[in-house]
Order: structure tokens, then sequence, then C-alpha cells
């Protein structure tokens, strides 16, 4: 019985497991450069838009294994306008509410023809795909625009030099440390361990089956580590950089959709089993309409968190962004046939991308291979996927 825990505690947690060992070997190939706190705030920085875009492609790939290829070409478009709507001293607050819904139109265009006219995923993204990277041009007439003398803008969404949540400072370790970032930190991992632990208690309480206390265990232990180590090295560099607050506030809402509410249930039933789903009441064609629209907002955001990192628009931005989302979810331990996968697994999965990128990098890796080594990554992850399905028929 103890083997059996263990066993599903491992397969759980696969990819939080090859995370940190990836992690430490990098730590040894790079000499500890890895882990240096400027290194880790550029890898949170760098990957916003992964965290973003590969959440809303979760809500896709959940409804039966879709995808979205457009979100790379539609990142590009938000950000074109946004970045026409800015050169021309509009408030950046109103240009990220036009960016935002000009996301959430076009997931709501793509989301129609899906549910409700029945083409299929793949063509009407693919689609999406060619028409808004032609816009794009179009929009910016094939030119860049700079934005570096948009300072709201960029410090509101993670450009610029001084787009940090500011605070005082404390001495730790000997060094001084943002006193903010510090206290978020310890605030999230008590909100953590708090609603792991009363979430069991209401489980057993309800009469329902809990899953290994091991298992729970493992996860409060490594997951409040890891948060911890993050929020010192963060305070000890500048602090929260404003990206991450977008990305917290992307995973906090869209975890409690998922988990938590009858839409994220049916997102679930339906890429288990879309025609027990249908007799069941399930709205197949709100499902369908609901995961691409929020998908579409979620690219307007990733298109403002790029435009404001690089601090111009640009015609060639978003290129493979799609397949870093697609990436992030499936080796985070979404199913390639749908009705499997999380938010934080996801995350896990664009941190694992993400670290494996910048410790190449650092090691002087060549571009050319580093896409070979992600490729394979990607392979291993689906291959897991299938095998364990399989052990379980």
């Amino acid at each position: 019985m103890a083997n059996t825990n263990i066993s599903a505690v491992l397969k759980k947690y696969a990819m939080a497991i090859v995370l940190v060992l990836v992690i430490l070997l990098f730590y040894v190939l790079t000499k500890k450069a890895i882990l240096y706190p400027q290194n880790i705030n550029n890898l949170l920085s760098q990957n916003a838009y992964v965290f973003v875009l590969a959440t809303g492609m979760l809500l896709c790939i959940l409804t039966g294994g879709n995808i979205d290829l457009a979100v790379g070409s539609v990142v590009c478009f938000v950000g074109a306008v946004g970045g026409v709507v800015l050169d021309k001293d509009m408030n950046f607050i109103v240009a990220f509410i036009i960016m935002m819904l000009i996301g959430l139109a076009i997931g709501m265009w793509q989301g129609f023809w899906i549910a409700f006219v029945n083409v299929p995923p793949f063509i009407a993204t693919l689609a999406g795909m060619y028409a808004f990277r032609g816009l794009s041009n179009v929009v910016l007439g094939g030119q860049a625009l700079n934005l570096s003398k948009m300072e709201g803008f960029l410090k509101a969404f993670g450009g610029g030099a001084d787009c940090y949540i500011p605070g005082p400072s404390i001495n730790l370790f000997g060094a001084p440390h943002n006193l903010i970032c510090l206290v978020v930190g310890l605030i999230g991992v008590a909100i953590f361990l708090f609603m792991t632990i009363s979430g069991r208690i209401n489980t057993k309480k309800r009469g329902y089956a809990t899953p290994p206390l091991l298992g729970d265990v493992v996860k409060m232990v490594i997951i409040s580590a890891v948060v911890l180590y993050l929020t010192e090295k963060l305070a000890a560099y500048k602090g929260i950089p404003t990206s991450l607050i977008w990305v917290l506030l992307v995973v906090i809402a869209f975890g409690y959709v998922t988990q938590k509410t009858t839409i994220g249930r049916d997102l679930y039933a339906v890429g288990g089993n879309k025609k027990a789903a249908q007799l069941s009441g399930v709205n197949v064609k709100k499902v369908y309409f609901f995961a691409y629209s929020l998908m579409g907002l979620l690219s307007g955001l990733a298109g403002t968190l790029t435009i404001a990192r690089a601090a111009s628009a640009q015609p060639t931005y978003g290129q493979g962004y799609e397949m870093d989302a697609i990436g992030a979810c499936f080796i985070g331990g979404a199913s390639a046939y749908g009705g499997i996968g999380t938010v934080p697994g996801v995350i896990i999965g664009a941190l694992l991308m993400g670290v494996i990128n910048q410790g190449m990098s650092i090691c002087g890796v060549d571009a050319n291979l580093q896409k070979v080594v992600k490729g394979l990554v990607l392979l291993g992850a689906v291959i897991f996927d299938v095998v364990s399905k399989k052990e379980k028929k």
C-alpha cells in the first residue's frame, strides 16, 4: 500500500520533480549563475507572456485536446494596435482596455466559428494565425514603433528599469531586501497552506475520498520552499516586477475558475467524454465559446506585456508564442486528449521551459540546439502522458 501511494505521488508530481532536478543540473553547469537574483527576475519577467498564454491554452486543450494556433498573431495584432494608440498619446489605461477588448473580440470571433458553425479549431485558428499576422503589418505599415517614452505604461506592465513594486528595505543575510516582497511571499505561502489543509479537512468531513496524505505533505513542502526561495531572491534584487503581478492575477483567477466553478467543471467534462457531457445537460457549444473567448482575452494581456517589456511594437512579435504555450501545457501535465490538466501544472511546465532556455543560454548552447532540446522535452512529456493512460487501462 505504501509503495502504491509513493508511486502515485511520484507520477502526480513528476514534472515538479523534473523541474527541481533540471534547476539543480543547471545550478552546477552554470556555476550557480542560474539562481542569481537578477537571472531569476529575468526568468519570470521574460516568460510572463508564456504563463499568461499557457493558462488560456489550457482551457482550449481541456475541451478535447484542441489548441489555438492564432495566439502569437493575436498578440502581435493587439500589440500593434496598442502601439499605435499609445503613440497618439492616449492614456495608457484606456489603451490597455482597448487592447483587452480587441483580444476578447477576436477570441469570441474564433469561438463563434468553432462552437456554433462547427469549424474545426485547428482550421479556424490557423486562419486567424495568417489573418492577424497580416493585419499587424497593415496596422504598423511594416515599421516598428518606439514606446520608450511611455513611462506610465511601461512601469504598469513590466517594461523599463522601474517596473517593480516599491517599498522599504530590511537587511537579511547581510544584504538589503525589499520588505513588501518578503511580506507578500509569506502571506502567499500561509494562504496556500491554509487552503490545502482546510480543503483536505472539508473533503474528509463530506465523506469523499481524499488524496494520499504523503502527496499533500510533499506538495506543501515543495511549493512552500520554492515560493519562499523565489521571494528571497526577488527581494534581494529589486522586489516584485509588475509583470509578475499580472501573472499572479491570471493564475489565481483561472485556477479558481477551472476548479471551483460550474463552467470549469464543464470544461473537464467535455474533454473527458463529450457525448456523456451532452447527455448530462452540459451546453458543449457554450463551453467551446467560453474557452476560446478567454483565450483571446489573455492573448490581449500577453500582447500588452510583450510590447511593454520590449518598449516597442513590431510586426514580428509573437512568432512561436503559440508553440511555447502549447508546450508548457503538455509538459505541465495537460493531456493531449483533453479533460486533464491544471493551472499550477501549466505554470510548472512554463517554468521548466524557461529554466531550460535560460540555462542553455548561460551555458552558451547554440540556439538551434536549444530548439532540439525543447522539442525532445515536449515529446517526452506527451509520451509520458500516453504511457500513463495505457497503464491505467
